[in-house]
């Protein structure tokens, strides 16, 4: 059970800036309709974060 917390709270609803790699937590359905955009850069290129193992 813990584990599933902690991974919605690391990957649900969480998209990076594909120009400077901020993170914006924001509901995919905005993202897509390009109202959300980026809280350092302004722009309003997101992609979801990735949920693969880096290690």
């Amino acid at each position: 059970m813990p584990e599933e917390v902690v991974r919605k709270r690391l990957f649900d609803n969480v998209f990076v800036c594909m120009n400077c790699k901020a993170k914006k937590r924001a509901k995919p359905r905005k993202v897509r309709e390009g109202k959300v955009k980026c809280r350092k850069c302004g722009s309003k290129d997101l992609r979801l974060k990735s949920k693969e193992d880096r290690s």
